[in-house]
């Protein structure tokens, strides 16, 4: 199926280094801040400037000189102190905390924007200290060491306000994320904690900490065989529990800021619900917080139909439920113990920053892969929207829930007839309540109702063992479709040829196979001298990979590029695998690089099962005839064999098996003038 997550709006990469702003008007503490920072040895690893600083040492004849000089002189070292800065960050790979001003505004004048291009091409977070102008203006009274022009309160907070408009407005213009730090932050330690946080979060590691928890919940639940992911808001209930958080906030927010967050440039991006979670920790203190959940939990009312299958669930030691939500997971967490379901139904979802993660719609079809791919899970997936599309392409069965037109999705119709003509989504619908009008053709779409006792049996019902051969491709990923191109080309051949097979096989291991073996925590070395937290397949001193000659072995190359550890055999024959190239592995990886018929494939199978009955197979290939996997096929009986499966760039209907020049052995080593 098509990866629709590559659909979701995403922004471009961020910066290499992680550069954080620290703006406020004069007066606002910037300097105090960033001296106790200093103070503390946690922050010995980050670059700490002053940017004012920066500059000073830049410009021949310091800070003086550069107040005298020409607006247009001024900017250009502006722009040379940031890039400075970015450029050491990048060197050093260390985190930087910047103070920097952006702009001026003398009472009774114009404002004089002193930022640059260049700050907002280098920051990566932005924190803005929100103190009272009230404060301000006695501090700026108070202050013996600058002098500092006069200023109303009221000039003072226009000012203030004036910068955290037009900041967070170019924030999101740029990606970067932006946070209102109050005098709480400061008085509560909430600054350090967000750094470390801006210091060591990644889309990479967010993932990582979901699936975590995802391993966590299914832990409580014993490793079920049946497992229902299910979106919450506008799926478990009619409700969006965000607008309800915001509309318990209106005292602050006289409209929910996450239309205008997720309408924005960001879109559903990561950065976007990086940037949701900021305006949580921003809206409320976390006793302030926990209480505001209370209140929206108190309003939500889970469908019926929902509580009656999801207490179903609790009755059924070998189907669990997992709530995967966009939005704040402490609220759903809640609702479901209000409904008695919390030890049923655990809940996967953020809103604060010591949840470690927040949940997009990448991250939704990366857990329903983890499940079906790691945990051998037969998946069941509900969702409402567009985000959810993603997650119901990766289960076994997609349930899309239709509500009232009003509060309805407005991309979701096309974007699933998308995913139902092109990337062969099959789905059903159930309407809640059910006199709701249904979504596109029914014929496209099928009616479904949570209480058909078909329905309910297929999913209590102990799972028949499948035919189907578990395969992983990425026949219709962007991906797969720039890495096939070179080994359809029938210019390239040899070395060059060689190389696309590698890249292939590099590809498939990071992409699909870490998902089935597993990745596992290793500690590194780190560039700052500490050790840090890195990543490698799991036991790969414990995989054999088996090059089927001679064509597997460029792809095999690669393959064994990422699995450094593992053992590496040539096999010409099924009787050049012995017994001791099975003993004390864990996993043996044929690779090839056609798999046409099958035939090959099966006979290697069969004498390795005759060597070892259970140790796990799977066949690493750039492409498989799709005939060989169908009924009737070679490879079909296979999926009977639970510890077997396909890994492939793609799958072919193109029944079609090369010879003389067009024979891929021959194009992979220049022998095409043989036969």
């Amino acid at each position: 199926m098509d990866n629709f997550s590559d659909q979701i709006h995403t922004l471009s990469p961020p910066p290499t280094a992680t550069v954080i702003g620290l703006y406020g008007i004069p007066g606002s503490g910037k300097t105090f801040l960033l001296k106790q920072l200093r103070e503390q040895h946690e922050f010995d690893y980050f670059k700490l400037y002053e940017g004012c600083n920066v500059i000073g040492s830049l410009v021949p004849g310091g800070l003086d000189a550069f107040k005298k000089a020409e607006e247009h002189d001024k900017t250009l070292w502006r722009k040379h102190a940031i890039d400075s800065i970015k450029n050491e960050c990048n060197f050093s790979e260390r985190t930087a905390v910047v103070t920097g001003h952006f702009m001026f505004w003398p009472e009774g004048g114009q404002q004089q924007p002193v930022h640059t291009p260049n700050d907002f091409n280098t920051y990566s977070h932005i924190l803005y200290l929100d103190v009272p102008a009230e404060l301000i203006a006695q501090r700026r009274t108070n202050d013996t060491q600058r002098t500092r022009p006069s200023a109303s309160v009221g000039h003072l907070r226009a000012w203030r306000d004036a910068e955290k408009t037009q900041l967070r407005m170019l924030c999101r213009q740029h990606g970067i994320l932006f946070y209102l730090v109050s005098l709480q932050d400061i008085v509560s330690g909430q600054v350090p904690t967000l750094l470390h946080n801006f210091q060591h979060h990644s889309e990479e590691s967010n993932t990582s900490h979901a699936i975590l928890r995802l391993d966590e919940a299914m832990s409580t639940q014993k490793y079920p065989q049946t497992v229902l992911v299910l979106d919450a808001d506008k799926t478990l209930a009619t409700v969006d529990t965000g607008e309800l958080f915001w509309s318990a906030c209106k005292d602050e927010h006289d409209e929910c800021p996450l239309k205008k967050l997720f309408g924005g440039p960001l879109g559903y991006s990561y950065t976007a619900f990086r940037q949701a979670m900021l305006l949580y920790e921003e809206a409320a203190d976390e006793g302030r917080f926990d209480d505001l959940c209370d209140a929206v939990a108190s309003k939500v009312q889970i469908h019926p139909e929902f509580v009656f299958l999801l207490r179903l669930v609790a009755t059924h030691d070998h189907v669990g439920a997992v709530v995967v939500t966009c939005g704040l997971g402490r609220v759903w967490t809640k609702v479901l113990a209000k409904h008695g379901l919390s030890k049923a139904v655990q809940v996967i979802g953020g809103g604060r920053v010591e949840d470690g993660f927040v949940v997009t719609a990448a991250v939704k079809a990366s857990l329903v892969s983890h499940l079906r791919v790691t945990h051998r899970a037969y998946v069941w997936a509900f969702g409402d929207s567009s985000l959810d599309i993603p997650m119901m392409c990766e289960a076994d069965r997609a349930v899309v829930v239709v509500g009232p037109s009003l509060g309805r999705s407005r991309t979701m119709d096309d974007a699933l007839s998308t995913a139902i003509d092109k990337g062969g989504l099959r789905a059903h619908q159930v309407l809640l309540p059910g006199d709701v009008p249904p979504r596109l053709d029914v014929a496209k779409l099928p009616l479904l109702q949570l209480h058909d006792p078909d329905f309910l049996q297929a999913v209590f019902d102990l799972p028949i063992e499948s035919p189907d051969v578990v395969i992983l491709h990425a026949t219709e990923k962007n991906a797969a479709k720039l890495l096939m191109t070179p080994m359809r080309d029938a210019r390239i051949r040899g070395t060059a040829l060689r190389k696309a097979h590698a890249s292939v096989g590099k590809y498939l291991t990071l992409e699909y196979l870490s998902e089935w073996i597993g990745v596992e925590k290793t500690a590194i070395p780190h560039v700052q001298g500490q050790q840090t937290p890195g990543f490698r397949m799991y036991g790969d001193e414990h995989i054999s990979i088996v090059a089927l000659m001679r064509g597997g072995e460029p792809l095999a190359q690669g393959v064994a590029e990422v699995l450094e550890n593992a053992m590496f055999l040539h096999a010409q024959d099924p009787q050049d695998v012995k017994t001791h190239h099975l003993a004390g592995q864990s996993t043996v990886l044929l690779v090839d690089s056609v798999v046409n018929s099958g035939r090959t494939v099966l006979q290697f199978v069969e004498h390795i099962r005759e060597l070892h009955a259970t140790i796990p197979i799977v066949v690493v290939a750039g492409v498989v005839q799709a005939q060989s996997l169908q009924e009737g096929g070679l490879l079909y009986a296979l999926g009977a064999d639970d510890d077997f499966g396909i890994v492939a760039l793609r799958l072919s209907d193109n029944n079609y098996t090369g010879s003389g020049g067009t024979d891929t052995g021959n194009r992979l080593f220049n022998t095409t003038h043989m036969p």
